[in-house]
């Protein structure tokens, strides 16, 4: 009987003791789970940068010259390369779809005001005199596709597809012949391509930063040039190039967890 008492209050010592034993054992630590960024979703933004074009006027001595004495005064072919520099200062929209794995491809369109302009001096064989030749880029647009491979929130990507630049043009000078002075002027609004690429990085959900550097085509075209002073016109053929390098900042909106 003794025994069989010894025994039943071993039993309920033990009962008793587990719930403290089992209070005393470490917790387990519950392990964070941190979600994945994902590229998904739509963003508007706006850039800032600078830009370098190259511009061959072929051939602005023979329109000041054969415009203004007639056709015949000039000999040969004259090409001048001018160079506008300067910042350019915009904003982008676009989509992105990232699939299953890291790949990355949206589409993007970017509208971009420019301040690059640039001047060059020509001489005029026919009077001994010189014209001053000016190029400017106000605008640069594009629609372009992009595809990526994304690190987390971390994407490398390139980006192509089609452009457009604005452009103004002048050749002026002084006393033409006894004539007097002269300014002729056009405008080309430009359809070309446009290549790059870039690294972006979501630094917070919804937002990210990218630098990104593109390379425009514009290739050649004539563009009517008129004297502002005798209503005279004429043509010249311009071949254009554009470099583009900007710093932009993205808000995501329609991603995962908004």
């Amino acid at each position: 009987m003794k025994k069989v008492l010894f025994v039943q209050v071993a039993a309920l010592a033990a009962g008793l003791a587990t719930p403290v034993l089992a209070a005393d054992l470490p917790m387990k630590t519950e392990v964070p789970v941190v979600a994945v960024f994902s590229w998904t979703g739509c963003y508007l933004g706006g850039h800032v940068g600078g830009g370098r074009a190259t511009k061959d006027m072929t051939d602005p001595v023979q329109l000041v010259q054969d415009t203004l004495n007639g056709p015949g005064t000039t000999t040969g072919v004259t090409t001048v390369t001018t160079s506008p520099t300067g910042a350019v200062i915009g904003g982008e929209i676009g989509c992105d779809y990232q699939f299953a794995g890291n790949a990355v491809i949206g589409i993007e369109g970017t509208a971009s005001g420019t301040t690059m302009k640039a001047s060059s001096l020509v001489g005029l064989p026919f009077t001994g005199q010189a014209a001053l030749v000016q190029a400017n880029n106000d605008f640069l647009a594009s629609v372009t596709g992009r595809i990526g491979y994304a690190f987390n929130n971390v994407l490398v990507y390139a980006r192509g597809g089609v452009a457009v630049a604005g452009d103004k043009y002048d050749v002026s000078g002084g006393d033409f012949n006894g004539g007097g002075p002269f300014h002729f002027q056009g405008a080309d609004n430009r359809y070309g391509w446009v290549a790059g690429g870039g690294v972006d990085w979501a630094f917070t959900r919804h937002w990210s930063m990218n630098v990104e550097y593109n390379y425009y085509g514009f290739g050649n075209g004539n563009i009517l040039m008129t004297d502002q002073f005798s209503g005279a016109t004429g043509v010249v053929n311009v071949k254009q190039s554009v470099q583009v390098i900007k710093v932009g900042l993205n808000f995501h909106i329609w991603g995962a967890g908004w």
